[in-house]
Parts: C-alpha cells; sequence; structure tokens
C-alpha cells in the first residue's frame, strides 16, 4: 500500500469581502480535490489542541501522527534539526526571522521575502559581530533562522513570551517585544543586531531597488531538544517529506524520515509545484509513504492576498493533485489524503486554531457521498476527529485488509 498526504499549509479560510464574500477555497477551481471527495470522504479534524497556539509546528507533528502536547517542545528546535544542530541540554534554540521594522511598526515579518543568498551575508554579519561562547547564529533558508543561546537558566529563558512576527504585521512592535523577567538579555540581542543591519551592504541595495531591508532580527519560537518516536516504529511504514521549510523538514529528520529536496521549491508563491509532485512519485518507488507540505496558501494568508491564495490553491490542485491522480488509480493500493495543517484567513494575516476539513479516498475507505470539499460542507458532512493524530491512525489502520 501508498499513502499520500498533501497539505496546503493555511488553506482554509473565513469568507472575504474581495471574492463575494466566499473563500479562496470556494472561490478556486479545484476539479482534482472534488473527484477525490466524489470517490472518498470528507470530514473534520482538530489539529491544534486547546490551550496551544496555532501554528505549523503544531499542525504538522498532528498531521504526522504525533500528539503535540506530549511531543512539542518548541518550534526553533524543530527547525534546528533540520539544520543538523544537536542541541546541547543547556542550549535553547529561537527563530530568528530577518524582518522589516518601519515607523516602530512590523511592516514585512519577511524582508520582503529576502533571497537565501542575501540572508546568508547578513548572518554571516551577525556571527561576526556578535557570536560568543554563549550565542550563535545559523542560517536557514529566505528570512527564516535560529538563534541558538547556552544558558544555565533554560527554564526562565523558555518562559520569556515571545510572538511571532507574521501576528503583529503593521502593528506598532512595543507591545509585542519579548517580555518577561529575563527579557531583556534577548532584547539586548535584537537591538545590537539593529545597529548591525541598518548600514548593512545588503540593505543599501535592497534600499536601492525599493525592496523592503532586513533591518532588524525577530526571536521567538523558543525551545529545546525534542525527541519524537521513530514513524516507522510507530505506523509500520517508510516515508518521505517533501517540504521547503526547514520546519516541516526538521519533524521529518526527527521522525526518521527521508528528507527529499525538490529543486525549485521555494516555500513562496513561486514554488516548483509539479517537480513536488513528480519527486514524491519517485520517491513512492522506494517508499511506502510521502508527506507533501506546500507553504504558498499559508504565506498568502499572511500577506492578506485573496487572488494569490486562490491561485496557490489552484496551483496544488492541478499540478500536485492532478499529477498523482494521473499516476494512481484509486482501486489501486494507494490511499489520499489532503488536508491543512490550520487556518490562515487572509482578513486576519495570521493563523487560527479553528478544526479543518480534510478529504480522504483510496483502498479500503469507502465513498460517504461527498460532492463539495470546502469550509462550509465539511463542518456539516462526513467523519469528525478530535485530534490530527486520531485521523492519521485512521489514514494508516482503518479497514487496511479491505
Amino acid at each position: 500500500m501508498k499513502y499520500i498526504i498533501i497539505v496546503p499549509d493555511g488553506m482554509f479560510d473565513q469568507p472575504v469581502e474581495e471574492l463575494g464574500n466566499k473563500t479562496p477555497l470556494e472561490v478556486a477551481h479545484k476539479t482534482n480535490m472534488l473527484h477525490l471527495a466524489s470517490r472518498g470522504m470528507t470530514g473534520l479534524v482538530q489539529t491544534i489542541p486547546t490551550g496551544m497556539k496555532p501554528g505549523s509546528d503544531i499542525g504538522n507533528l498532528a498531521l504526522l501522527g504525533y500528539d503535540p502536547k506530549k511531543n512539542y517542545t518548541g518550534r526553533a528546535p524543530l527547525e534546528a534539526a533540520n539544520l543538523n544542530i544537536m542541541l546541547d541540554e543547556d542550549e535553547v534554540a529561537f527563530r530568528c526571522n530577518l524582518v522589516t521594522m518601519e515607523d516602530h511598526k512590523m511592516a514585512d515579518y519577511s524582508a520582503g521575502h529576502i533571497s537565501t543568498k542575501e540572508a546568508m551575508f547578513i548572518i554571516a554579519s551577525l556571527n561576526e559581530h556578535m557570536a560568543s561562547e554563549e550565542v550563535q547564529f545559523y542560517a536557514g533558508k529566505s528570512y527564516r533562522h535560529l538563534m541558538v543561546l547556552k544558558t544555565r537558566q533554560v527554564k526562565k529563558i523558555l518562559d520569556i513570551k515571545c510572538t511571532p512576527p507574521h501576528d503583529i504585521s503593521g502593528k506598532d512592535i512595543k507591545p509585542y517585544l519579548p517580555q518577561g523577567p529575563d527579557a531583556v538579555l534577548i532584547l539586548k540581542y535584537m537591538e545590537r543586531a539593529r545597529e548591525i543591519l541598518k548600514d548593512h551592504n545588503v540593505n543599501r541595495v535592497r534600499i536601492d531597488l525599493k525592496e523592503n531591508p532586513a533591518n532588524m532580527i525577530w526571536l521567538w519560537g523558543q525551545g529545546v531538544k525534542p525527541a519524537l518516536p521513530n514513524f516507522e516504529e510507530k505506523f509500520g511504514v517508510k516515508g518521505s517529506i517533501i517540504s521547503a521549510v526547514d520546519l516541516v523538514n526538521g519533524i521529518g529528520r526527527l521522525a526518521g524520515l527521508e528528507i527529499i529536496n525538490v529543486p525549485g521549491a521555494t516555500g513562496y508563491y513561486d514554488t516548483d509545484y509539479l517537480a513536488k509532485a513528480q519527486y514524491a512519485l519517485g520517491s513512492l518507488k522506494q517508499k511506502d509513504f510521502v508527506f507533501i507540505h506546500i507553504e504558498a496558501p499559508d504565506e498568502a494568508g499572511h500577506n492578506g492576498d485573496a487572488k494569490a491564495k486562490v491561485a496557490a490553491i489552484e496551483n496544488i490542485d492541478r499540478l500536485i493533485l492532478g499529477t498523482v491522480l494521473n499516476h494512481f488509480n484509486l482501486e489501486d493500493d494507494v490511499r489520499i489524503l489532503v488536508l491543512p495543517d490550520h487556518p490562515t484567513p487572509v482578513k486576519l494575516r495570521t493563523h487560527t486554531g479553528d478544526p479543518v476539513g480534510f478529504i480522504m479516498a483510496g483502498k479500503g475507505i469507502a465513498p460517504d457521498g461527498s460532492t463539495k470539499y470546502d469550509e462550509s460542507s465539511t463542518k456539516t458532512q462526513g467523519l469528525k476527529f478530535k485530534s490530527g493524530e486520531e485521523l492519521i491512525n485512521y489514514f494508516f489502520k482503518h479497514n487496511i485488509n479491505a
């Protein structure tokens, strides 16, 4: 049996005025999703446990069949795992966004989706001026990077309240800076970095090109070394991860899954959707399972760009799901699951913890008469799962000999 999970990150949404008070998913042409729904079942799942902050870290852990309340130790350590950064017991990893701050406001949580090449020069400068036995910066991709802090006060550092920068787009940053008795250390690093970056050569060029400069770092998502049960031992299948995001790949590495790097996968609107599907099918020649994660709908949600979100959904439907369905017959030994990890509503420009809808089809999955797949239809039809772990167990183990 082959198992395929397709995750359009942040796809679920709320009605958008410019779309006639419909959601991007309702407006999008999604021929293949509707075909899959008609051949299988749809329903609703709560990927974000009560009391936990909605995010791709929590959501994707859940969609890989793990209980975030048991297995989550922070976002940054998951990304660190993908960069082969093995944290010691006295180290705390922070997510380090390169951001644009203007008039004391969060003008851009991604510094204009700065290129990885430009970002590497900036991270190198931060290390040149700030690295010590206590702190080190590590380059990731685009605006997403890491800072690792060595400290005797791990618990106190973990207790600092940090806000994700994509939650405060356009807002005054002051109320959202790291808070708590020990936040002064983190604020010191952020302020020092701002001094280094204000006249950085990369930023001078970006400003000349009328692009947003990376004039500040934003530290958040701190955590300590995690441990996940091995995926193959948990579900009895060997699998792979396809994502352009270090966070998702880090979860995969910790779970013992193979990370497949796809040329042209960017984590943004311009990602190579078709290549992701082709590499996924290639991986299934040796593996039983592939997890295809696409960041573009989430980025569109954070940018408040409804049209870009519709386009991303349509690209996923046509180029990823369509390619998979052209390769497999649903009567074959195959199961396909399509769903987002959480909603990222365009008008809110941040994540919510609302349940998300799914489509499941393939061998042993009885059709339930579904003809639609969107936010409203999945609330009223199909099965309801209280957690991602429950859904994924069903996906792998339900009526497996049918």
